[in-house]
């Protein structure tokens, strides 16, 4: 065991010497008059006239490139990307060749940018666009250096600069420099090695940049250690083109030191990061090794350290003291507690590495498609060659594109007749279910599956519960009314003269009757819900395995075997399969290659600067197309040879592991899953309008306990007024003395408290004290409800005269003497409000008693194409 920690001191992410490209300087022209003239001589004066402000925008764009304005590189940076537009756009309009019959008055000449004495000059386009191409990787470069990489956000935005740099030296190297070194006078600066090794190099600072991050962030050695990594081959990269012709002699010494140093810089960091978790990990063998190799990179690369920058010789110093400080550590721990032997560092693998950075694509940046300028200036004759052209081009690409399609469609069609890749994949234990069979299973387990709808039964128990003992206290309040009421009736006889409360509950009577016989119903509903779930359990068990596919059967070599040649079968079989494989990869891969090379394929520059006949031209160009004919034939061709050989392999293989009981059985297990679906389907459709159906019922049954309620506190008011009223009559005929009327008082103790302490809930203006010979209530108009006549209502009947949404109020059945109004009736047959909790759970101290804990929380509906249940029967 370790005893010590290896040193993490500061190392190469202390450097931030960084380089940038300078410009290519260029010398005046006028674009201006020798494009006018050929617009007029070509066309016509009036379209040179129309086209004039176009000119001047280009006369303008050369100007500013010539004379630097405006030295601000992002401005310098917009100012080559718009030139670089505009010069696409005359490429494609104006041939500008030495030829007597082009535009042969213009020359561009640059100097090199690495040495400035060496210049060129070509009476073409083509050097123009490499130069300013050029400049916009170096104006890049210079963004990316002009940021503080002292700062994470700094270091974040000099990456995307260097990346956009390696971007523009990218489409230099693979659009212009070619073209451009095809002439005599050209500049290694814009060659196809320059271009090369300046993309290596930003991307390089790129991934410096990124490694500096990853340090900031603290991540593990080992990611940092692979960052690491690939900084150092982006410089070695950059430094092996530097060392050959032509760019050995052509660049600075500094330049070749400053690479050299970095590459083994970073190859160090990266064997010293990957040194500190091979000490977590305990291989201190390996960890000697690698530091041992850190270490002589950096020796040998000081040899040739001479001019490089002081920061960067420090940065060195420091991460060789930490490579020889944990080395020496790791030494005394081998030494004395491991005793391994350590590898030469030659015969370690290569370090991992891993690229956080690529060249940013400036085909977008750089498309000219869009622009406006010299829009109307497309000579007739190139016109219309091209469009034969692309026609021919586009004959060839759907001929081959069908070729490639067809082949592809055979493919699938001939592998599912013979049940592949499917039948080899179960023998591996990878056996698939039918796309919408699984995605039917995964929608049954996310809405919790079979072992969930006890949990649903439970809520429907509940609430089962809390509604008969809401219609319980609701009963509770008439009987107890009506008991006072007799009582009262009987004491005082004719005296007391308002209406019987069975005369006057009629309407509230029948309803509760109503809810208990729906509630009766609704219970032999649930009874046969729970006996479908216990007697289905055992189908619908097969829904809750995770994955789905360990419900399916397995297929397994025979028990007994003459010659033990499975092995050998399945081998080849899976290797066809593998070739058939990379077959239809390299179709996509041609199909591919059809479409790039006809995005490319621009022949407008040779339409418009060729003097003979357009057929030779059309059949040199189209010939490029003929050899990925030829390879999408021979795939076609080894395509058929090979699926004729897999044919007979899956027959011998079919054959051997008797695959047609497997697929039997397979397809049985396919059809249980239906089944178990379609039954748990079934049951949650129940579960959920049984659901749905306690949930209404809770509301109005609390809506008629509201009611209740407002007749039992009103009956009370009217009590209080008449014994008042009685009590006045009787002193006045001097039927009774004070005393006696105490003595009244006192054989009454529950009415004469029940009289002095009105209700909490009794406004402070009740209404209008009522006659004692009128009726102190009037029977309301009770909404239609199913008379006793008709069986109760089923959970999913519908109810047309309760919709979803709140009926409009109606007006009271009688005057409550508080200022609130009973909530709106919902009648029990109407599928629930969103959120559900009605009044019963709102008012938790008004209804004592036993109750679950709310809410009860009623799951989404589980919707599926056929309705049905127990509730709808």
């Amino acid at each position: 065991m370790s005893t010590s920690s290896p040193s993490i001191g500061s190392s190469s992410a202390s450097t931030n010497i960084m380089l940038a490209i300078v410009e290519k300087k260029t010398s005046s022209i006028d674009l201006y008059r020798p494009l006018r003239n050929f617009i007029s001589l070509t066309y016509s004066e009036r379209e040179a006239i129309n086209l004039e402000d176009d000119l001047l925008v280009l006369k303008q764009l050369r100007s500013d490139i010539e004379r630097v304005p405006d030295p601000t590189p992002s401005t310098r940076r917009d100012l080559f990307i718009n030139y670089f537009k505009a010069l696409c756009l005359v490429e494609t309009r104006f041939p500008i060749s030495p030829d007597k019959d082009h535009i042969n008055t213009l020359t561009f000449l640059w100097y090199d940018a690495f040495k400035t004495k060496q210049k060129a000059s070509q009476q073409n386009i083509h050097l123009e666009k490499a130069a300013v191409l050029f400049n916009l990787g170096a104006v890049y470069s210079q963004i990316g250096l002009s940021f503080d990489r002292a700062t994470v956000e700094g270091r974040r935005q000099a990456s995307h600069a260097f990346i956009s740099a390696a971007g523009a030296f990218a489409y230099l190297r693979d659009n212009a420099s070619t073209k451009a070194s095809m002439a005599s006078s050209t500049t290694v600066d814009v060659g196809l090695e320059c271009a090369g090794m300046l993309e290596r190099l930003m991307l390089a600072q790129a991934q410096e940049c990124v490694f500096e991050n990853t340090i900031a962030k603290e991540s593990t050695p080992g990611v940092c250690a692979k960052i690491s990594r690939q900084v150092g081959l982006y410089y070695e990269e950059a430094l092996a083109a530097l060392n050959v012709a032509p760019l050995k002699d052509h660049l600075d010494k500094g330049w070749i030191s400053h690479v050299q140093l970095k590459a083994a810089l970073f190859y160090a960091e990266a064997c010293y990061r990957y040194s500190l978790e091979l000490h977590e990990k305990e291989e201190i063998a390996e960890e000697i090794a690698r530091l041992k190799s850190g270490i002589s990179a950096l020796t040998e690369a000081k040899k040739s350290s001479k001019g490089a920058a002081a920061q960067l010789l420090d940065a060195m110093t420091k991460l060789d003291a930490n490579l020889n400080r944990n080395l020496e550590r790791a030494v005394k721990e081998n030494d004395r507690v491991y005793l391994m032997r350590v590898p030469s560092p030659s015969s370690l693998p290569p370090l991992p590495a891993f690229s956080m950075v690529k060249p940013i694509s400036m085909n977008e940046v750089l498309d000219a498609s869009k622009e406006k300028m010299f829009s109307s200036l497309v000579p007739d004759s190139s016109a219309k060659a091209l469009s034969r052209y692309t026609e021919m081009v586009d004959d060839v690409i759907r001929t081959q594109a069908e070729r490639l399609q067809q082949g592809s469609e055979l493919t699938r069609v001939r592998l599912k007749e013979m049940d592949l890749p499917d039948s080899v994949l179960a023998l591996e234990g990878n056996m698939t279910v039918p796309t919408n069979l699984k995605e039917d299973v995964e929608a049954v387990q996310i809405s919790g599956g079979p072992a969930g709808l006890e949990a649903e039964l439970q809520q429907l128990r509940d609430l089962k519960r809390v509604n008969q003992e809401l219609l319980v206290q609701t009963e509770e309040l008439l009987q107890k009314e009506a008991t006072e009421d007799a009582q009262f009736r009987s004491q005082f006889g004719t005296r007391w003269t308002r209406p019987q409360s069975s005369t006057l509950t009629k309407n509230l009577q029948d309803r509760l009757n109503r809810f208990a016989g729906n509630l009766k119903q609704a219970a032999e509903s649930d009874t046969r819900i729970e006996r479908s779930v216990r007697d289905n359990a055992a189908l619908m068990s097969i829904l809750d395995r995770r994955p789905i596919e360990s419900a399916l059967p397995t297929l397994a070599k025979p028990i007994m075997s003459l010659d033990a040649t499975e092995d050998a079968i399945v081998g080849a079989l899976k290797q066809s399969l593998r070739q058939l494989e990379t077959l239809g990869a390299q179709r996509a891969g041609l199909e591919d290659m059809l479409k790039e090379m006809k995005r490319k394929d621009d022949i407008l520059p040779k339409l418009m600067t060729i003097t003979g006949s357009h057929e030779d031209l059309f059949r040199k160009e189209i010939s490029k197309y003929d050899h990925i004919c030829e390879d999408i034939a021979h795939n076609i061709e080894a395509q058929e040879q090979l699926l004729y050989q897999i044919q007979a392999q899956n027959e011998e293989f079919s054959t051997i592991f008797n695959l047609e009981d497997y697929k039997a059985s397979r397809e049985k297990c396919y059809k249980q899953i239906q089944a178990a679906i379609a039954k748990y389907r079934e049951i949650k459709e129940n579960l959920n309008e049984g659901l749905k159906f306690y949930v209404t019922l809770q509301d109005a049954i609390t809506n008629v306990k509201q009611q209740c309620s407002d007749f039992v506190m009103t009956r009370n008011i009217q009590c209080r007024e008449m014994m008042e009223d009685v009590q006045r009559n009787m002193a006045a005929l001097s039927f009774q003395d004070r005393k006696t009327s105490s003595s009244y008082d006192g054989n009454y103790p529950h009415q004469s408290q029940r009289s002095s302490a009105p209700p909490q809930t009794e406004p402070s203006h009740g209404p209008p004290m009522p006659q004692p010979q009128s009726p102190y209530y009037r029977p309301p108009e009770q909404p239609t409800m199913p008379s006793y006549g008709h069986p109760p209502l089923p959970y999913g009947t519908p109810q047309q005269s309760y919709p979803y949404h709140p009926p409009p109020a109606q007006a009271a059945p009688y005057q409550p003497s508080h200022p609130q109004q009973p909530p709106p009736s919902h009648e029990y047959g109407q599928p629930a409000y969103p959120g559900w909790r009605g009044p019963y759970y709102n008012a938790h101290g008004q209804h004592p008693g036993p109750q679950p804990h709310p809410p009860y929380t009623i799951p989404r509906p589980y919707t599926y194409p056929n309705q049905g249940g127990y509730y709808k029967q």
